[in-house]
């Protein structure tokens, strides 16, 4: 049963719910703990979190896109590093960081222009070339773009590393009415001042908001693509030989019900199953699970599976993220939201959604003290287990949840 403003929710401490919660369903009471470490709390909106090795060490830095910086913070200590400032007049959106070419440094490109009024004119793409010391400013290269420049991801590909991006609205369009969003991909070169190739991989939704990378068959290539978007969530299924790369393929899975969907990650489970936030900065955490196998099935003519709703009392939802955060055997769901522009007394928070039969118990990780804009899991500590970083907005902070929890 979803949770939602008319569901009780005990005001037990965290621990002390799913421990009494679990004890029937496992040999030994589950007692999910999380210790909240600040990291800054002069964060001025915290657009995007990830974790990536900036500077060689082994260790796991996180990097954040703030408005008017970006930024990294060196593990473990998580001292704060400027490496790039105001590279447009309009707010930097979306950041990625992925060591891309093997020498154990990440390499760092940003969206920027931020401007989702103007779907013509606004966007930047940048790619920022490191220094020698690597706590310095990088310099940034520019590259080609689409008006509303929304998010971004490195992609390892069978063929290699590209660098995806995804707009909010298709140029030109007003009221998501117009072309479709032109998601793209761009084939690195050696040289990487450019002139980078940049491939169209669809255009066929009018507002898309996030999309997420799927790696399957125990491999770390990609191999498959989904988006959220207002038309509903998508899996896109790489393709190619070799060194080619061949056009992505692209399936429904979940419907525009609701509104459609806006952050959407892969639940990470044996089935397939998908998580989305409904509509985009919506209220209901959803899973769309696969469909049994139907003869005659298309992507024109999808058959979608069952919709679970597993909260639908988020408020302005914007962050999301899956993983065995307990070793349970089984993915949990991580959800923040933000309740921007609400009042005060509204709360805002992050939580975490564990599955125990056919149902999912909510357990708070930050009651009331993140307005999560983005959030990201990653072993901080190097104790085995998943933690957390979130980056909050009117909150103005960016905090890291140590996973101490026991069974």
């Amino acid at each position: 049963m979803p949770l939602n403003s008319s569901t009780p929710i005990l005001r037990f401490p965290p621990a002390l719910l799913l421990g009494v919660s679990l004890v029937t369903a496992f040999a030994a009471p589950l007692e999910p703990r999380f210790r909240a470490l600040t990291v800054d709390t002069n964060v001025a909106v915290g657009y995007g979190v990830t974790v990536a090795d900036v500077d060689g060490d082994g260790g796991p830095d996180l990097v954040l896109c703030d408005a008017k910086q970006i930024a990294w913070y060196r593990h473990p200590r998580w001292e704060k590093h400027v490496i790039a400032e105001n590279l447009t007049p309009q707010d930097h959106v979306c950041v990625a960081a992925a060591d891309i070419d093997g020498d154990g440094k990440a390499e760092i490109a940003v969206g920027a222009g931020w401007n989702p009024g103007d779907t013509v004119h606004s966007g930047a793409l940048f790619y920022l070339e490191p220094p020698a010391d690597r706590t310095a400013r990088w310099t940034p290269i520019r590259l080609p773009h689409e008006p509303t420049m929304h998010r971004i991801r490195w992609v390892k590909e069978p063929q290699g590393w590209t660098l995806w991006s995804a707009p909010l609205h298709g140029r030109g369009n007003q009221d998501g009415q117009g072309v479709g969003v032109r998601v793209q991909r761009y084939l690195l070169l050696p040289d990487r001042r450019g002139p980078w190739t940049v491939e169209t991989v669809s255009d066929q939704w009018h507002k898309a908001h996030n999309f997420d990378l799927v790696a399957r068959s125990g491999g770390n290539a990609v191999t498959e693509v989904l988006v959220g978007s207002a038309e509903g969530a998508f899996r896109g299924m790489l393709s190619g030989t070799g060194a080619a790369r061949g056009p992505v393929s692209w399936t429904q899975v979940g419907s525009p019900e609701n509104g459609g969907v806006g952050e959407i990650r892969s639940l990470g489970d044996a089935q397939g199953s998908v998580v989305g936030i409904s509509p985009m900065h919506g209220n209901q955490l959803v899973v769309f699970h696969p469909p049994d196998p139907v003869a005659g099935a298309s992507a024109a003519a999808p058959v979608l599976g069952r919709r679970e709703v597993v909260d639908d009392g988020l408020i302005d939802g914007h962050a999301l993220a899956c993983g065995d955060l307990l070793g349970l055997g089984r993915p949990q769901i991580v959800a923040g939201w933000r309740a921007m522009g609400r009042p005060r007394s509204v709360k805002v928070g992050v939580a975490l959604y564990v599955p125990v039969g056919n149902r999912w118990m909510k357990v708070w990780v930050d009651d009331d003290g993140m307005a999560c804009e983005d959030l990201a899991l990653a072993d901080l500590d190097g104790d085995g287990d998943l933690d957390i970083v979130a980056s909050g907005r009117s909150t103005h902070n960016l905090k890291v949840y140590f996973n101490e929890s026991t069974r």
